[in-house]
């Protein structure tokens, strides 16, 4: 089992910036990769980004590359979402997962592990 807790949230104007971060715990060594996934009110949940372990790789969806960068830290097995130049439409709750094996980053299903969300707001 790992456990995912997320941070960071809140409410911020448009063009502001948020760090969200994902502390994992438990058994960190199966991970082979964690996401980023947002929920809007009244849409279904949607990929963000992701980051591989081996080989090091990231992943973004086409509506925040350039703007949100994801990161990890393996020493403190936590991985990080910075979100920059922020907009309204970015307004979500932020979920963090982790899955256990390879095959396609950007499907929740394919994901093992879910933290409870943290909320971003962007204010125009």
């Amino acid at each position: 089992q790992v456990q995912l807790v997320e941070s960071g949230g809140g409410l911020v104007q448009a063009g502001d910036s948020l760090r969200l971060s994902c502390a994992a715990s438990g058994r960190t060594s199966s991970t082979f990769a964690m996401g980023w996934f947002r929920q809007a009110p009244g849409k279904e949940r949607e990929f963000v980004a992701a980051i591989l372990w081996s080989p090091s790789r990231v992943y973004y969806a086409d509506s925040v590359k350039g703007r949100f960068t994801i990161s990890r830290d393996s020493a403190k097995n936590t991985v990080y979402l910075q979100m920059n130049s922020l907009k309204p439409e970015d307004t979500a709750i932020y979920y963090c997962a982790a899955k256990g094996s390879s095959g396609t980053y950007y499907l929740e299903v394919e994901y093992d592990y879910w933290g409870q969300g943290t909320q971003v707001t962007v204010s125009s």
